[in-house]
Parts: C-alpha cells; structure tokens; sequence
C-alpha cells in the first residue's frame, strides 16, 4: 500500500481544521438530522424537494468530515516557534519585492492544505513557495511561470507567530 501523503500544517490550520471537525460532528450533523425528519413528515418522498436537499447536504457534510479525518490522520504540525528564520521554511512569514513590478508583497508559507492566496498563505509546493524555500534575506530568487520568469528579492523573514 502506498504511503499517504504527510500533510504539513501549522499549528494554527490544524486548530481550524479541529474546530470545523467538531462543528460539522456536533451541529451540522444534528442540524440536518432535523431537516430531514421535518421534510420526512410532509409526506411522499419522491417529490420532495426538502427532503432531497437535506440528504444531499448530509452526504456534503459526512463528506467533508471524512476528508478532514484523513487530513488530520496524515498531519504533520509545524512548530512555527521552532522555526529558523535565517533561511525560509514552512511557518515562516516573508516579505519580498517583485522586481519588475515594484511591488512588495508579504505571504505566510504554510503547507498545501491551508493554503489561500485571499489571506496571503501560499503552500510550500506553488511556484513561488517551491522558489522561496530555503532562500535567505537579501537573495533574489527567480519563480517560473506561465508568462515567463518573475524575480524577487527577499527583504524580510520572521516567524509567523
């Protein structure tokens, strides 16, 4: 069998991951058992509009639990106060300078499962956290993309805690 991918977090995305696991188990379980038995109630099931989309939102539900289970089973937390930030790792924040732009930009690295660009987490394994990885204050990296290479520059490593 196949050894499971290792799915690396902080600690802060496992604790989001924990809290969604025990909304979803406690709540939302209970939520749409209710759904279900008041659409059960209006009568014949075949045409019941109610009762599909309860059961269709208890199948995303028990879905979403089981893909949490298997995140957390394969979990490996990053001890961001144990972080060196001499070079960039996992649990590092960065500020660096796109050097044809001009622009600074500061991003948190964090593995591929809590990665959102939206609140400036990039994984480890995009083109810009594969290039940053390893690289240390003052060094100018070079990330391949889709229209070319883009430089940056690092400016700044801290922790991210």
């Amino acid at each position: 069998m196949p050894e499971s991918k290792k799915n690396i977090l902080t600690y802060e995305g496992l604790k989001q991951l924990e809290d969604e696991l025990q909304d979803l188990k406690v709540n939302r379980r209970k939520a749409v058992a209710v759904k279900i038995k008041e659409a059960r109630e209006l009568g014949d099931l075949s045409e019941n509009a109610e009762y599909d989309a309860a059961k269709e939102e208890q199948r995303d539900i028990e879905s979403r639990i089981e893909e949490i289970d298997k995140i957390l089973k394969n979990a490996e937390v990053v001890v961001e106060e144990d972080v060196d930030d001499s070079v960039i790792n996992i649990g590092c924040s960065v500020k660096i300078k796109d050097l044809e732009l001009k622009e600074v930009l500061e991003y948190k690295i964090v593995g591929s499962t809590e990665a959102n660009s939206l609140k400036g987490k990039i994984s480890n394994e995009s083109p810009v956290g594969k290039a940053l990885i390893g690289a240390k204050k003052g060094q100018t990296i070079d990330v391949e993309t889709q229209v070319g290479v883009i430089q940056y520059k690092i400016m700044d490593i801290k922790k991210s805690n």
